[in-house]
């Protein structure tokens, strides 16, 4: 295969690099290689909307990173899943669409990367979705962008009403789109499905353009460094099987490998802490401190209650309902298995006098365990699981090369709960939980709570409680950040790194702050406003 005369490189078919690779090569002037190091997401599994459970457990299709012992977490070594398939960890994750609120763009654009204020970016988001919304005459659709959003309210188990009732019992709005301007409250999350289908950023934007002459992918690359001369990135190493390969560049490469993957990367090619590289053998290209600092993620307790109601246990905790629910989904592309997990929840405010909403909130009408091996099993009786994740983390760990060798994992530290702001909303997710299952519409379908016992566990407890149960909820960021200048950042407002010409990071790593929710929506848009910037730049 022939590598030479690429005007553009992109390392990672993700969320970010499908976006690139689409609308680089849409203009049909530029020559565009997409290096993947995972392979197709062409299995069955991947398309079906609750098969989350059973990708996120698969390693052909993950990465299988774990972080350093967490002091904040009584020293757990987490699992952290990053998807290695094309479409990257949108094509395991849980599908929920969320924007994100608008202060959390606004504090990006404070942070020094200008032009990405909640203004700016709304308008990119108009441009790239498609909504397919419930209406008293059936389906509708409002915009014409490629990523479908679908409201699935209808196919949603009738358990979840109790969850809305629980809602305003408690005072808090039922709203019907979490996504609309300035709205907190509870409501159906909406998808990334259409017609009943996993609809990923590969879906939406790679299938389109990969017919396109000018675009070569090549999946199972694995990326082991950038080449550089001069200070300048000029192309890149990769080994696919057991040939080595070098690819040029004459524009630009632009590393989509996502936030562990991009900083270890820029590590290895000799961009990051000087002090880092030396202790590891790496040469020093460039020294640039923050690679691969500023690390934020998303921390998520559940807790899980028996029923009395039919939930989704009934169905897919036996045998025979699971057989019923997969015939029902092959024939009809309906039914518990083309509804992701997360049915309904939304951004409250933990406290009446919180200026902005600080909690995330899951419901799901379902209840289940972990085997052994950390597959999920789903309980045979009825159940139902809530969850809360504090929005905005203060706390802010590293990634870290473990060795100058591609081979070895990164050292992930996330320094969980290192501050006294996030050991407060730990303790605030909890409470507002209890207030859920305080409420009577809860009380009357509840029988039971699965331990720990959410409603007995004071303050000291509900910390307690997090430290030794919260996990991720897969929403690594900022660890290529936008920002000033290589004193607080790695790049500049138009994701270039700093100091360093021939070389954009575009991917969730290059978010100045964590947004308040699920982050594969905010890092498609970043890829989006990031083509029309490179696109700008190569006139």
């Amino acid at each position: 295969m022939d590598f030479s005369n690429f005007d553009f490189v992109i390392v990672g078919a993700g969320s970010a690099g499908c976006v690139l690779a689409n609308r680089l090569t849409e203009c049909g002037r530029y020559k565009v290689l997409l290096l993947e190091g995972g392979g197709s997401d062409a299995q069955f599994w991947i398309k079906v909307p609750l098969g989350y459970a059973i990708n996120v457990a698969n390693p052909a299709l993950n990465w299988g990173y774990h972080t350093a012992p967490d002091a904040g977490l009584n020293g757990r070594s987490i699992s952290w899943p990053r998807g290695k398939v094309i479409g990257g960890s949108g094509s395991i994750n849980a599908m929920a669409y969320v924007r994100g609120l608008a202060h959390d763009f606004d504090d990006w654009a404070k942070s020094g990367a200008r032009g990405w204020d909640w203004d700016s970016v709304k308008a990119v988001y108009n441009r790239m979705e498609t909504h397919v919304e419930l209406t008293a005459t059936g389906r509708q659709t409002r915009g014409d962008g490629p990523i479908v959003v679908s409201d699935l309210s209808d196919q949603m188990s009738a358990f979840s009403d109790h969850f809305l009732k629980a809602a305003q019992d408690a005072n808090y709005p039922v709203v019907s789109d979490m996504n609309a301007p300035d709205v907190d409250g509870i409501g159906y999350y909406r998808s990334t499905v259409r017609n009943g289908r996993r609809w990923s950023s590969a879906d939406a934007f790679l299938r389109p353009a990969q017919r396109r002459a000018n675009l070569c992918i090549v999946r199972h690359a694995m990326v082991d460094r950038l080449i550089s001369e001069n200070g300048k990135v000029t192309g890149v190493a990769f080994r696919r099987g057991e040939k080595q390969h070098q690819v040029t560049a004459c524009k630009e490469v632009i590393v989509c490998a996502g936030a562990v993957n991009s900083p270890k990367l820029l590590q290895l090619s000799g961009i990051g802490p000087e002090n880092l590289l030396r202790r590891h053998g790496v040469e020093v290209v460039h020294d640039v401190p923050q690679v691969g600092r500023g690390l934020q993620d998303h921390l998520v307790v559940s807790h899980q209650f028996a029923t009395d109601q039919v939930t989704l246990n009934n169905t897919l905790g036996r045998t025979f309902g699971k057989l019923c629910a997969g015939a029902r989904y092959v024939l009809s592309r309906k039914g518990p298995l083309a509804v992701p997990v997360n049915q309904v929840g939304g951004f409250v405010r933990s406290e009446a006098d919180r200026e902005v909403p600080d909690m995330q909130l899951y419901f799901n009408p379902v209840s289940y365990g972990e085997s052994s091996s950390g597959a999920t099993v789903v309980d045979r009786s009825s159940g139902y699981q809530i969850s809360a994740q504090p929005c905005r983390p203060t706390s802010v760990g590293s990634i870290e090369i473990a060795s100058a060798s591609p081979q070895d994992a990164p050292i992930i530290n996330p320094q969980s709960l290192s501050t006294e702001d996030d050991k407060a909303s730990a303790v605030r997710a909890g409470k507002t939980l209890q207030r859920f299952v305080k409420t009577a519409s809860l009380q009357a379908v509840t029988t039971a709570a699965k331990a720990p016992d959410l409603m007995v566990l004071d303050d000291a407890a509900l910390l307690a409680d997090f430290q030794d149960r919260a996990k991720t909820v897969y929403h690594p960021t900022c660890t290529c950040r936008m920002g000033r200048d290589r004193g607080d950042s790695v790049l500049d407002a138009r994701l270039r790194v700093h100091g360093v010409s021939g070389l954009r990071v575009v991917d969730a790593s290059a978010f100045p702050n964590i947004t308040s929710g699920n982050t594969n929506a905010p890092t498609m848009m970043l890829a989006m406003r990031a083509a029309d910037l490179i696109l700008e730049d190569s006139l």
